[in-house]
């Protein structure tokens, strides 16, 4: 990976708590982006919507739908908004993979392949929610998010993550589900299942979880009289 290597010109304002990606299209050039992400486009900006994972997936909610936009008749600028406030990184792919938590993924190039790649009940495992990753290979430009900040890392031997903090990681990373503690740790430390990776790669936390998050929030929430 070449992080500073792109096919596309961009910038990327607002770092690093409400990340903005802007990227200028020249004439006939296409973009993938993560579906309702975009925020402003040029008129001559045309859009199509594609679906990953196909139609029998999406009981499961293993699919997930990526628009595409290209510029016709000349050159076009599109903003892309994700949909969490954080931070926005950006790789180069040379014919090699980095696996995403299902949320974070944001655009990417039209030769960038993006599957969903099924965790199983064990491996599923991102702050609980859909058991799926979304796998992206091939060569070209890949941007992701986070929910807070972002760090990236560079493993080499084991390291541990908490699940929910867990953005990205490249395949050269093997990775297995365990706990900290018993099962009373589990559910009464206020830390649940924690992620142990081993090999060579890189991988990409972020500094805020959504979990977390919602729960320093619920005793804020408005409420009825009675309740």
């Amino acid at each position: 990976m070449n992080q500073k290597t792109s096919e596309y010109e961009y910038r990327v304002e607002a770092q690093p708590d409400f990340s903005f990606l802007t990227v200028k299209l020249q004439p006939q050039q296409t973009i993938k982006v993560e579906a309702s992400a975009m925020a402003t486009m040029d008129t001559n900006l045309q859009m199509k919507t594609k679906m990953r994972g196909g139609l029998g997936r999406l009981i499961t909610g293993e699919s997930m739908f990526i628009n595409e936009f290209t510029a016709q008749n000349g050159p076009g600028e599109i903003g892309i908004a994700p949909g969490a406030p954080g931070d926005l990184d950006h790789v180069y792919l040379e014919n090699n993979t980095i696996y995403l938590q299902n949320t974070a993924y944001v655009a990417s190039s039209p030769s960038v392949n993006i599957e969903t790649k099924w965790q199983g009940l064990m491996k599923g495992f991102f702050s609980g929610e859909s058991l799926f990753l979304i796998k992206c290979s091939g060569q070209g430009d890949l941007w992701f998010n986070t929910f807070g900040g972002m760090i990236a890392i560079d493993v080499n031997g084991t390291y541990i993550v908490d699940t929910g903090h867990i953005v990205a990681f490249t395949e050269g990373l093997d990775y297995r589900i365990g706990r900290i503690g018993g099962y009373k740790s589990l559910f009464f430390s206020g830390e649940g299942l924690v992620c142990h990776f081993s090999g060579v790669g890189r991988l990409w936390i972020q500094t805020r979880k959504i979990g977390a998050f919602t729960s320093w929030v619920y005793p804020y929430r408005p409420q009825k009289k009675g309740d």
